[in-house]
């Protein structure tokens, strides 16, 4: 067939034209985002129980509902954890789950469970979870200061008043819809709005003047607010519609409403104060100091980041337009990221494709040739974008990183085919004949190498969890690439080499001063090797123990360290304040680092959020984002938020996480390095006394390690006295009401007002815990009973949070170090639960052993990479012994990976095992062409040291110049400028290193080896 096409170079190039358009096209379609896109196997059960403590959301829901969701089919793992006033499970499940029929189950579940749980409480919400419900970005809105200097403008602007309620409500109805029109938006999701309640507080001294009670006004408001069925009239040849209604609907509705009170006509707004203000809030949003609404926006799946960043910006724009007094900006973007990401990856691509054309042209010094191994990069590169658009392979930091890396492997087989054509045309074959002929000689080594790289590649895809679905793209981008490449080598370039030399009866020479001379020092180091053979063989051997010596010392850790400028900052205050007093606080600590900071995003108290990507926090704790200008000042700003903390709220715990983006929430980077949980002998939460104990001791003996202390809260219970209930003739009913009315919590009814409603409510101006106890409850006679008669007080302490999985409930002390101080607490803590008479035992998870096991998984993979490795070079060689010689070098390789690794002070991670595997199989390509050379030569004739030196001298250009393209397409790699370049680092890193290791022995040792095992046969 190849002796038919090359005359045919009109046809080949038509045909190509075709496939670079279809390529282009498919470019423009190809969705781009940060990571590939992923369905995390995960659903989340919340509920929300107002007012009750962590320990009876335990006790009476989460409990409950932990032991029937334990019962859904594919379970991996299951944790929960309750808080006051809210609780949450949180259910992981096999990778390739249905997660829409395992939804299905999650609320047949819980539809069981309903009956036994508290009758006051909603149905728990079931969310799907999915990496990519992460918000693309984050909108603030806040009103703007009109004018510094006035009161009424800062009141407008600043204070929790009325036109901030209305900016909730217009952040809801108007905002948040006008997104979710957009068609990348899936979804808003929405925290920071405060909504108003009518709060009606009676005269008492005039009720009891004349008669009336509490219970008389709330029920003059429920009978004023009504709304009557239509009523059909027929009058003659028409029909009417008559419609009654007496619905309350405003705050003057309610004023207006008249109590016939003994003939006597009152009005409400006679006999109460009716105000309508903000309701009572557990949580706020700001923006640097302003009170504001932060709005997620969550990307569509299939939608492209740069659609979405354009048309928010063109919406955002409108908006300003038309609401000049709202101020928009837009935090935590994405977009930004994944734009300066992936403009950093294609630049790195384009410099790695420049180096490989420089070498090209350093070595050849004919520019036909040099031109011809250049013109496979973009025909290759386009091949695979096509390919990318048919199965559905988007733009990311993995699937570029497959093409970087298969960048400087895509020239090596049309160098190869173009030497190999070259060599047989200067030994005397015709022109066409020294093509076919050429061509053929190595496709089965190129097939071979192509297959021996794409083998290491594709166990990567059975790594479990995220990780193997992660990595999917970055196998396919190579294994397409090279595939593509060897099919232009194959067939395109013996095309255009037979057009542009048709002309020439001679082949060109290849003498030239002006190239570079190679084959002088080859010939001596070649001499000084098998001279030394014994030499070689015996640091060879040593390398092993040494390699496993690196290893043990090297950090292990599941991804590499990514630098950032922002944060995300947890405070706890550890203890029970409300939440103007946490404002007051946050913004006390933020005016300190005012100086470091460059945007911030306080959410304060509990948020609003339907979805879990903001973490789960209460009245008495905040999350800050905050961003500064570099990594410095972003240091600089936690040693002070550290010093202030100290300094005046000593009491206050603080913690900071990598702000969260895809690739933190995928990898689960911010998880502790060491998780202690807790139990007593019986399986249960250790007591608060016991915890505190074990954690003063583990807190005395490891000094330099940050040991949370146990968080608590006070809880405050009013215990009904029966028996006095039952002496001054009051009914459960009559205190409870009162009780509620007290604390403003006596809600009537609700006014629908478009998307919320505002409750009406009959309570007191004074909701402190001593004044309610001294406020007094009428009892059947109408007697006032002072309520301080009637109900005890007590205070408990008891766990803030209470957490449990799938050995049950336990109490967690999390914890951040390096492997051997994580090593030493272990130890430390398994000899203090197996002391005589232990009151506790231990188990441990975290960070430390997904790591590990993490790194078991990859070396499993080497293991499988090596085996397919084996399998094909044994099928390609009909040998069992030339394909030990050739993965002999591999314990080399990893040698110095290793040494080099720990040297640079990294660690072994995901990527750098990623980049060993990927090594594995790139480096032994040039090992088989060298021993197929080999093996060619003796099957001619060739004596046994004559055939190596022979094989060595035609092979030494190709082999130097394929491992020099790929080394430089990756150099752009050692880098760290975005976190595209430092998740690839290490990858790099190792691939560089075990190249040029790998070049070396596949020069000098493997044929030494190769020269040892035959010599006596020979």
């Amino acid at each position: 067939m190849l002796s038919k096409i090359i005359h045919r170079p009109i046809a080949v190039t038509m045909c190509l034209i075709a496939v670079v358009v279809m390529g282009c096209l498919a470019l423009r379609f190809i969705p781009v985002s940060l990571m590939p896109d992923i369905d995390v196997p995960q659903i989340t059960v919340q509920a929300n129980i107002p007012g009750h403590s962590a320990k009876e959301i335990e006790q009476r829901v989460i409990s409950p509902l932990r032991g029937q969701l334990m019962q859904v089919a594919g379970v991996k793992d299951i944790r929960s954890e309750a808080r006051m006033d809210a609780g949450h499970v949180v259910m992981t499940f096999e990778p390739g789950s249905n997660v829409d029929l395992l939804f299905i189950e999650v609320n047949e579940k819980i539809d069981r469970s309903m009956n036994t749980m508290p009758k006051d409480m909603e149905r728990p919400k079931v969310i799907k979870a999915s990496a990519m419900d992460i918000p693309a970005f984050y909108l603030d809105i806040w009103l703007k200061r009109t004018d510094e200097k006035s009161p009424q403008a800062d009141e407008y602007a600043e204070t929790a008043g009325l036109a901030f309620a209305q900016l909730g409500r217009f952040a809801k109805g108007v905002v948040s819809k006008r997104i979710e029109q957009l068609p990348q938006t899936a979804m808003v999701d929405i925290s920071g709005t405060v909504g108003t309640e009518i709060e009606c507080i009676p005269d008492y001294e005039k009720l009891q003047s004349i008669g009336l009670s509490t219970q008389d006004i709330e029920n003059a408001i429920k009978k004023n607010n009504i709304t009557l069925e239509a009523l059909s009239v027929v009058d003659g040849i028409f029909r009417y519609n008559i419609h009654f209604d007496s619905q309350l609907l405003t705050k003057e509705d309610v004023e207006d409403i008249y109590i016939n009170h003994e003939g006597r006509l009152l009005q409400l707004k006679d006999l109460c104060s009716i105000k309508e203000h903000i309701a009572q809030q557990n949580g706020k949003v700001r923006h640097n100091k302003n009170n504001a609404i932060t709005l997620a926006i969550i990307k569509q799946n299939d939608a492209q980041m740069a659609d979405l960043q354009e048309s928010m910006e063109a919406l955002l724009s409108e908006m300003r337009k038309e609401y000049p007094d709202i101020q928009f900006e837009l935090t935590r973007d994405q977009t930004h990221l994944l734009t300066y990401t992936i403009k950093n990856l294609k630049t790195n691509l384009y410099v790695g494709v420049l180096l490989a054309c420089l070498i090209l042209f350093l070595f050849m010094r004919q520019w036909r040739l040099s031109l011809l191994i250049v013109l496979t990069i973009p025909l290759s590169l386009i091949l695979t974008l096509l390919s990318f658009y048919i199965i559905g392979i988007s733009m990311n930091i993995i699937s570029l990183s497959g093409l970087i890396l298969g960048v400087g492997m895509i020239v090596d087989n049309s160098i190869i085919v173009i030497d190999n054509m070259m060599r047989r045309w200067r030994e005397g074959e015709r022109l066409q004949t020294a093509i076919v002929n050429g061509v053929r000689e190595v496709f089965a080594p190129m097939l071979s190498s192509v297959l021996t790289t794409c083998s290491v590649f594709l166990p990567l895809i059975f790594l479990s969890g995220i990780a193997g679905t992660l990595f999917y793209d970055q196998a396919m981008g190579v294994t397409i690439a090279l595939f593509a490449s060897l099919a232009v080598a194959s067939l395109v370039i013996p095309v255009y080499f037979h057009f542009l030399f048709r002309k020439h009866h001679h082949a060109p020479t290849e003498e030239s001063k002006r190239q570079i001379n190679l084959y002088r020092p080859y010939k001596s180091i070649m001499g000084w090797v098998f001279r030394h053979a014994r030499t070689c063989l015996i640091t060879l051997v040593c390398l092993i123990p040494l390699t496993l010596f690196f290893f043990w010392q090297i950090e292990k850790e599941r991804m590499p360290k990514v630098d950032h400028d922002d944060t995300l900052m947890t405070i706890d205050w550890n203890m029970g304040i409300a939440a103007d007093e946490n404002d007051r606080r946050i913004m006390e600590l933020m005016n300190g680092i005012e100086k470091e900071t460059v945007t911030s995003t306080s959410m304060i108290g509990a948020q609003d959020f339907l979805l879990s990507h903001t973490k789960d926090i209460t009245a008495s704790e905040a999350v800050v984002y905050f961003k500064t200008p570099s990594k410095k000042k972003l240091e600089k700003a936690k040693e002070k938020i550290v010093e202030l903390l100290k300094e005046r709220y000593p009491s206050a715990s603080v913690e900071f996480n990598e702000s969260g983006n895809l690739y933190n929430l995928i990898f689960s980077t911010n998880e502790s390095d060491l998780e202690i949980h807790l139990q007593d002998q019986d399986g249960r939460r250790p007591d608060i006394a016991t915890a505190r104990r074990f954690t003063d001791t583990l807190r005395t003996h490891f000094t330099d390690i940050a040991i949370m202390p146990v968080l608590t809260e006070t809880n405050i219970q009013y215990m009904a006295d029966m028996e006095q209930m039952a002496i001054y003739k009051v009914s459960y009913e009559q205190l409870y009401s009162r009780l509620k009315e007290l604390i403003s919590k006596n809600e009537i009814f609700n006014i629908n007002d478009g998307a919320q409603s505002i409750p009406v409510i009959v309570g007191t101006d004074n909701r402190e815990s001593d004044r309610i106890l001294n406020s007094s409850v009428k009892n059947g006679e109408g007697v006032d009973i002072p309520i301080v008669y009637l109900v005890k007080e007590t205070r408990g302490e008891d766990y803030k949070r209470l957490q449990a999985g799938n050995s049950g409930e336990y109490f967690s002390i999390d914890l951040n170090a390096n492997d051997k101080k994580v090593e030493q607490i272990m130890r430390y803590v398994d000899e203090y639960v197996h002391q005589p008479k232990a009151e506790l035992s231990a188990s441990f998870a975290g960070g430390y052993f997904s790591s590990r096991q993490m790194i078991k998984e990859l070396a499993l993979v080497l293991s499988v990479a090596l085996a397919l490795l084996y399998f094909i070079l044994s099928a390609q060689f009909e040998s069992f012994i030339q394909p030990f010689i050739i993965l002999t070098e591999m314990v080399i390789d990893v040698f110095f990976v290793i040494a080099v690794l720990w040297v640079f002070g990294e660690s072994v991670n995901v990527m750098s095992m990623i980049g060993l595997v990927v090594m594995s199989g790139i480096i032994i390509n040039d090992s088989i062409l060298k021993i197929d050379s080999i093996n060619r030569l003796r099957r001619g004739g060739a004596p046994l040291l004559r055939a190596i030196m022979t094989a060595g001298h035609n092979r030494l250009k190709p082999i130097v110049m394929t491992s020099l393209t790929t080394i430089l397409a990756i150099l752009p790699f050692l880098q760290r400028g975005d976190m595209g370049s430092a998740l690839q680092y290490p990858l790099s890193l190792t691939l560089i290193v075990g190249m040029a290791i790998g070049t070396m022995v596949s020069l000098f040792l493997i044929p030494l080896f190769y020269y040892l095992i035959y010599r006596k046969r020979a």
